[in-house]
């Protein structure tokens, strides 16, 4: 859920060419109900999106190699805009790809559009705003519907809890050093980041559904579910009110709340420095 330092994987004069074609890039813009795989990332003997995705891939072109996504959801993340780009020589048009991809990838993960992009486009290096959307189930009751897909909070009033989400999440607003919203897995030296727009309101999926939408930079691993957890535990009580800042302030992880659990996050959308054209129906 950040930004990596490699450099782009561009495609180099005598790689290898099937149906004498030059290589080109393909964009895509993918969705996936999160639940049950682990993370985008591929890993061996696990079910993740980027491995389905790629043998999906490769029944339309075999020479298919490697995918360049925006950003490594975690195990149970969902997306709706993640970006996904891969090199190929095929010739296939983005249509083809949408199309031609739809009855080969399981009910959990669908192609939302495809666009043409130079060789070895990588989005990560592209990206310039990420969205993510959090959803909050203020409910006793336990909801099917929504099992894997928010995180109910048992007792929690929506109403109460509402104002104090804003206050909290509003001081993460602008350029900070958020060392203390990441988890021990994240070795990054640079931990500075900008938060653009924090959004807290009544997700329009009935009264007891609130909505945290968080636009940013990059992100570090598990910052936006430290952030959401942090407002949550002062909305709870269980931290005083200030606390975000004061975490922000020290930088010390000891001083934020729990990591939410990854049943409510979404990333929303990525939007790129640049996307290329001629997309279907539109990247």
């Amino acid at each position: 859920m950040g930004t990596s330092k490699e450099r782009p994987c561009a495609a180099r004069p005598g790689d290898e060419q099937p149906h004498g074609r030059e290589l080109g890039g393909i964009l895509l813009t993918v969705a996936y109900e999160g639940t049950r795989f682990a993370g985008f990332a591929p890993q061996p003997g696990q079910r993740t999106v980027a491995g389905t995705l790629l043998a999906a891939l490769r029944g339309l072109d075999p020479q298919i190699s490697r995918l360049r996504g925006a950003s490594r959801t975690d195990t149970g993340v969902h997306a709706r805009g993640q970006r996904v780009a891969f090199d190929t020589a095929s010739g296939i048009p983005p249509r083809g790809w949408v199309r031609g991809l739809a009855p080969r990838l399981p009910p959990d993960l669908a192609i939302r559009a495809a666009a043409i992009v130079p060789a070895g486009f990588v989005p990560r290096f592209e990206a310039v705003r990420k969205t993510y959307r959090y959803l909050l189930l203020c409910e006793r009751a336990r909801d099917p519907f929504w099992v894997g897909r928010a995180w109910r909070l048992d007792g929690l009033d929506a109403a109460r809890a509402l104002p104090l989400l804003g206050r909290e999440l509003g001081a993460a607003r602008g350029t900070h050093d958020f060392a203390a919203f990441r988890s021990a897995q994240d070795r990054r030296t640079g931990t500075a980041r900008t938060i653009h727009e924090v959004v807290v309101s009544r997700a329009g999926l009935g009264p007891a559904m609130l909505g945290l939408s968080i636009v940013g930079d990059g992100f570090l691993h598990h910052m936006v579910r430290i952030l959401v957890g942090t407002a949550v535990d002062v909305a709870r009580g269980r931290l005083e009110p200030g606390a975000m800042g004061r975490a922000l302030e020290s930088g010390n992880r000891r001083h934020a709340g729990i990591t939410a659990p990854p049943d409510g996050l979404y990333l929303e959308r990525v939007e790129l420095r640049s996307a290329g054209t001629d997309g279907w129906p539109g990247a």
